[in-house]
């Protein structure tokens, strides 16, 4: 599928690198350019409807008082309530959230799941909290965000730096200041208080179903096809494991301490994630590899599946994996799309491949509605099932385009339910 490596220019490689925003907003435009969607629908969408900036104090143990500032973005709700994580990161910024909130609303839209798009986060460094320090800091947040959050409003969910103890925290001080137990505020709880079975792998399944699909569609098989995962926390771990568990063979994974590549396939099942040990990857069986050596090597598929803007205009053309099937949330940035997609490695975007993340999320949304707990069985067929009918509509689109990227088909899809909606519901006043 792919042409041989090449070296990038110097003005390629400053070119179009921009951050996450100005990346949405380019594949917005591109994507726009194949869609026949009214322009002030299509303005609407290059905007946030709102951003929410919020001061935090919050005790440190030692009695100190640290005030950290928050965001929210809320992108669009023409289909639903907004929807989209919260993440501690000492980087976060109010543009990263804006971008990835926009990006949550074309996932819902793919998927076609009656939400919107928000993202939000804390400027922390959660390594430097105790456990003690980060449950004030979420209880102290729900307090800040409590008026414009809500299970028929905005619901958020785990994201860098988060994970299922942080969502029961936020669902706990919100219901306290609500009065009453209010379990749909938030997923990705764990299932003692509304959390759905299967919400925590549900990313990282979905990468891998997409992977499947994907090398089926090129007639390739899945049996003995090479991966490498970069980023093996709970997206590209619960990828891995699975393809391995389906014939394929890993041949690399890494962690933010670097990796371990080995062409004859890894033992997956046995290297802890990073959450589970820290630093355990890079001490696995197998020859060392750095991040950006294993984006070089010469494997069948690469999962991106750690942070973003990790393909950039300076390592693209040393990419030698014949399909790239994104994990992270825009891993990819925009010239770096381009240059992979005129040396013919066809890219499967992260608003399909990681979206069943926000699909459990509406199942267990819907579980909370009906307070009626599913099965695990049951939530992996109902997102297989999902899955597939988005994976085909997405397919249909990319086959009856010549020239249309995978993420071009994608997008064509959601803006075309979105244009939809804004249509059938107009304007008011």
């Amino acid at each position: 599928m792919a042409s041989e490596p090449h070296a990038v220019s110097a003005a390629d490689a400053s070119a179009a690198d921009d951050g996450i925003l100005a990346t949405a907003r380019r594949q917005l435009e591109r994507a726009a350019a194949l869609v026949d969607v009214d322009e002030a629908i299509l303005e609407r969408l290059r905007h946030p409807s709102r951003v929410h900036r919020v001061t935090i104090p919050f005790e440190r143990d030692d009695g100190d008082v640290e005030i950290v500032t928050g965001y929210r973005a809320q992108h669009d709700s023409v289909r639903g309530p907004y929807k989209g994580g919260m993440r501690y990161h000492p980087d976060v910024t109010e543009d990263e959230c804006v971008g990835l909130s926009m990006w949550m609303t074309w996932k819902c839209a793919v998927m076609d799941i009656p939400f919107g798009g928000a993202k939000g986060g804390v400027v922390v460094d959660p390594k430097t909290l105790s456990d003690d320090e980060t449950e004030r800091l979420t209880r102290r947040l729900a307090q800040e965000l409590r008026t414009v959050v809500g299970p028929n409003h905005d619901i958020p969910a785990p994201d860098m730096g988060t994970g299922g103890r942080e969502m029961a925290w936020f669902m706990d001080a919100y219901s306290m200041q609500e009065g009453e137990t209010t379990p749909g505020v938030v997923t990705g709880k764990p299932p003692a208080v509304g959390g759905s079975y299967g919400r925590e792998e549900a990313p990282g399944r979905s990468v891998a179903i997409v992977v499947r699909e994907a090398l089926d569609y090129y007639d390739r098989p899945l049996e003995g096809a090479t991966v490498a995962v970069q980023g093996f926390g709970s997206v590209g771990a619960n990828a891995a494991r699975l393809l391995e568990e389906w014939g394929a063979d890993v041949v690399a994974v890494s962690d933010v301490t670097g990796g371990v590549y080995d062409p004859d396939g890894l033992d997956v099942a046995s290297i802890p994630t990073h959450q589970e040990e820290p630093e355990a990857v890079s001490r696995g069986d197998g020859d060392p590899v750095s991040n950006a050596e294993l984006l070089a090597l010469d494997v069948d598929v690469l999962v991106p599946a750690a942070v973003g803007n990790v393909l950039t205009a300076d390592n693209a053309g040393a990419v030698r994996a014949d399909l790239i099937v994104e994990g992270a949330n825009g891993p990819t940035t925009a010239r770096a799309d381009e240059i992979l997609e005129e040396r013919g490695v066809p890219v499967v975007p992260d608003i399909l491949a990681n979206a069943g993340g926000v699909t459990v999320s509406y199942f267990e949304w819907l579980q909370d509605i009906n307070r009626r707990s599913w099965p695990i069985e049951r939530v992996r067929e109902e997102l297989e099932t999902e899955m597939l009918g988005a994976w085909n509509e997405v397919a249909r689109e990319f086959a009856s385009a010549d020239g249309v990227s995978w993420r071009e088909a994608a997008y064509v899809v959601a803006l075309s339910r979105l244009a939809a909606a804004h249509d059938a519901r107009g304007l008011w006043p």
